[in-house]
């Protein structure tokens, strides 16, 4: 069935009353089944499992991925075998979509346990309990979708963004629903094949496991240079290879990353870590700067240069669109009034967030004072940067499906550095509050874009975000503090890298303590690095994204391990070649490969993160 949308004309020339009116009448279902008990369940079950994979993820590179293309086409998959059994009817469009909306809020929160929330553990030697984290993410979060419903009015129904990565979820929803069906069951076939490869060859790597189950033969080893090493230790200025993380990953879920990345970002971050691995590392270990070849030494001082690249790129991009922040504020505060809301016994009313944004706020700010210390009046100051940092957030997806967190994070803590200087917590919660609220309430609106696009009820929608971030609360922070098991010293470790908090915690204690207290190299890199930054983000700008380099991607290539920053490049390299290779629309590999390289790739992450989490907590517990 074809989404019905309205041309540019009609977008341009009716006022928000007569597209409210013409959505009511050509798009609404208001019969159709849409956030029903099944839906309710599996959403929540699947977005708690599926929550794993961006904690996954999120622990080794410090990035959170989308998990709403994955829970849409497991649930449909899910009930198709349960309807050919004969053991309840298929899902509906719409119970489809409530149940993609409560996974995908399940996966967004998860974010401070990568960044803020490890961060602050490392900077006080102290283990925030878990029921404090629990409670602490969800008011964020819930904080978050209150402030995201009331801009769905001027950005979805009125301004009709696109948010890409929601209207590509609306499309795969129409696909799979259509009557051609046969794709819909493709790429079911398509996900879960990938993931049962990823999760067996997880399996595979767990020697202990392996063990336990009695067929020990069938291990592989973590590496595939492993094998050489059995004859020969590969060096590089004297030192193994393997000590400085350059290494062959037999797992296969960082390829599966890179699958969802551009070329150009991919090779920026191969070549941050060629730089930082081949070259840096080395050098300054044989100098006697970095203290040995471990990762955790060498992320200690390549993160200087790395998050300089990082920050200053991303605030470059940020600020060199003044029209971007300009028509954030000027679309919110537009004076168009609407005469009569026809929508006004479907959209939330608007009590709740008069109500609502206050309480929640002032929960965060006594909690923020309570738990970590954060003086009420900078508590009080992040709520309305949340609300400034949340037009800008919302309008950056809404046009490009790129949330612009990390800028947003530290100009919080550049603000707070200067408000609060020498508070090294307070500069890495109060960016915790702004950067986490604007992220999950832009990244809210942009999976509130499909169920506009379908007919769905906003209320429903509103309803099931709330279940979703309770759903992923109660499975991914518990498995959080049963992988590190209250010892922080494995945090920026081989098995919890965390490039993210890393970052967060230099950006904060160089913000508070000054540069000068680095050694010389390290301060070269940062000012090396932040140079960089802004000139690689200069020549992207003349050149309208040509030039082949990407800041955040050359930044992060520093701070991941060289076995992730390869396996990803790697990934990116492998589906780029498939393009190229298969031609024919109607073969299996240019379906599989190039048609739907995101469900396969997805499919793999999170087939592998899944496992991948359950073999850690299995191992920690033989530990």
């Amino acid at each position: 069935m074809a989404i019905q949308e309205l041309n540019e004309e009609q977008l341009h020339s009716m006022s928000l009353e007569e597209k409210d009116a013409w959505w009511l009448k050509n798009i609404y279902k208001g019969d159709m089944p849409q956030l029903t008990l099944r839906s309710a369940l599996t959403g929540m079950i699947l977005g708690g499992i599926l929550s794993l994979t961006n904690l996954y993820i999120g622990i080794k590179t410090g990035w959170t991925l989308g998990v709403g293309i994955s829970s849409v086409i497991l649930s449909f998959a899910f009930f198709k075998l349960m309807d050919k059994m004969k053991l309840g009817a298929p899902m509906t469009i719409l119970e489809n979509n409530a149940m993609q909306s409560i996974a995908t809020s399940a996966g967004y929160m998860t974010a401070p346990l990568m960044a803020s929330i490890p961060a602050y553990m490392m900077v006080t030697g102290e283990v925030i309990p878990m029921w404090q984290t629990f409670w602490w993410i969800i008011v964020l979060a819930i904080l978050g979708v209150l402030f995201a419903f009331p801009l769905k009015k001027r950005y979805i129904n009125d301004e009709q963004m696109p948010f890409p990565e929601g209207y590509a979820a609306g499309i795969v929803l129409d696909s799979l629903h259509s009557d051609h069906g046969a794709a819909g069951v493709f790429k079911a076939k398509l996900l879960v094949g990938g993931a049962g490869v990823s999760a067996l060859i997880e399996i595979l790597r767990a020697e202990a496991v392996l063990k336990i189950l009695k067929v020990p033969f069938l291990a592989i080893p973590q590496y595939w240079d492993d094998f050489l090493y059995r004859f020969v230790t590969p060096r590089l200025f004297n030192l193994p290879l393997k000590d400085l993380t350059i290494q062959f990953d037999t797992s296969i879920v960082m390829l599966g990353t890179g699958g969802l990345m551009s070329m150009k970002t991919a090779m920026s971050i191969l070549i941050g870590g060629l730089l930082n691995y081949f070259l840096c590392a080395p050098l300054l270990i044989n100098a006697g700067v970095i203290p040995e070849a471990k990762f955790k030494a060498i992320a200690m001082w390549a993160l200087w240069g790395g998050a300089s690249i990082m920050t200053t790129s991303s605030l470059f991009t940020f600020f060199s669109k003044p029209s971007l922040i300009v028509d954030s504020f000027r679309k919110s505060f537009s004076k168009q009034k609407v005469k009569h809301d026809v929508l006004d016994k479907i959209e939330l009313p608007m009590w709740i967030f008069a109500v609502g944004i206050p309480i929640f706020g002032a929960v965060v700010v006594y909690l923020g004072h309570v738990w970590f210390g954060i003086h009420y009046w900078l508590g009080l100051i992040a709520i309305p940067l949340v609300f400034v940092f949340t037009l800008i957030a919302v309008t950056a997806t809404g046009l490009t499906a790129i949330t612009p967190g990390g800028a947003l994070g530290k100009l919080t803590q550049i603000t707070y550095g200067v408000l609060a200087p020498g508070n090294v917590t307070t500069n890495l919660m109060t960016a915790g509050i702004t950067s986490e609220v604007s992220l999950n309430a832009s990244n809210l609106l942009m999976d509130i874009k499909p169920a506009y696009m379908l007919g769905g009820k906003p209320r429903h929608q509103a309803l099931g975000h709330v279940l979703g971030v309770f759903a992923g609360a109660l499975i991914a922070v518990p498995v959080f503090y049963s992988l590190f098991n209250g010892n922080i010293s494995l945090f920026t470790s081989d098995s919890m890298p965390l490039p993210g908090a890393s970052i967060w915690k230099g950006v904060a204690e160089a913000l508070t303590k000054g540069l000068g207290n680095l050694h010389i190299s390290a301060q070269v890199a940062a000012g090396v690095g932040a140079a960089l930054g802004i000139a690689i983000e200069y020549f992207n700008k003349k050149s309208r994204g040509r030039f082949p380099l990407s800041g955040v991607g050359l930044g992060l290539g520093f701070v991941l391990r060289f076995t992730d920053a390869w396996s990803m490049s790697l990934g990116t390299l492998l589906f780029w070649l498939a393009r190229k290779r298969y031609k024919d629309e109607k073969s299996f590999g240019y379906r599989a490969f190039v048609d739907n390289q995101e469900t396969l790739a997805a499919g793999i992450i999170a087939g592998g993160s899944i496992i991948g989490i359950i073999l850690m907590l299995i191992e920690n517990s033989l530990g």
